[in-house]
């Protein structure tokens, strides 16, 4: 698959996939898509800011740009994270060192860590921080499997036009199932036959305003 990297509006980079016209994050800007969907929506959460220690599924690593703003905020909130992170095909490495997003955050201190995230191998647990610690798998969605319930998923698959199997009520009863009682789903997409079927797995589907360039997004709930 090629992949190139791309300069989004907030001067945060990105990865376009060229034979699919699809882009890893939104072109208003990669590092404020992140921080409003992921961070704000969701780990930012009343109930998840209670939870200690936190579990998180992040499908769709991508970049590692959700797992970094994640450590970030973690500084702040001092709560134990375990971090888990399903990435069927993972950003080359030679890529992965040129992501502009901790020069960009002030946070140069975390470049190591950050490349420590992408390069930790599969299936082993990674301490990247005195707070985080990160599983990776190479999973898909569908096969993935796990003894953890969740708190938090951050649901940052393609859109349903390039991933139609992943945006499915089957694939969102799986979701709901391991989610602990109380635990959130947060995603970029707000589409009505998504919020559908969502709701027909069993979740509680909330419609919030979305990052710049799009209307809305949801936040959903077990």
């Amino acid at each position: 698959m090629e992949r190139e990297i791309i300069v989004t509006q907030d001067g945060s980079h990105s990865i376009k996939v060229p034979g699919m016209n699809v882009t890893y994050h939104s072109i208003h800007g990669a590092i404020q898509e992140s921080l409003h969907v992921f961070i704000n929506a969701g780990f930012r959460s009343d109930h998840l800011l209670k939870a200690d220690p936190c579990s998180i599924l992040e499908v769709g690593f991508g970049t590692g740009l959700n797992a970094l703003l994640t450590a970030i905020e973690i500084e702040k909130t001092k709560q134990s994270i375990y971090y888990v992170a399903l990435e069927p095909f993972p950003l080359d490495q030679e890529k992965v060192h040129l992501l502009n997003y901790c020069e960009l955050l002030g946070r140069k201190d975390l470049q190591n860590d950050f490349i420590r995230m992408h390069e930790c191998g599969w299936n082993k647990g990674l301490v990247v921080t005195e707070h985080l610690l990160m599983h990776k798998s190479n999973d898909t969605l569908q096969s993935f499997h796990h003894k953890t319930k969740f708190d938090l998923i951050y649901f940052d698959a393609f859109a349903p036009n390039v991933q139609p199997e992943l945006w499915t009520q089957e694939i969102f009863e799986k979701m709901f199932a391991i989610l602990k009682p109380g635990g959130v789903l947060v995603t970029y997409c707000s589409k009505g036959d998504v919020r559908r079927a969502m709701q027909a797995a069993g979740f509680v589907v909330d419609k919030l305003p979305g990052p710049k360039g799009k209307r809305e997004m949801i936040r959903a709930a077990r």
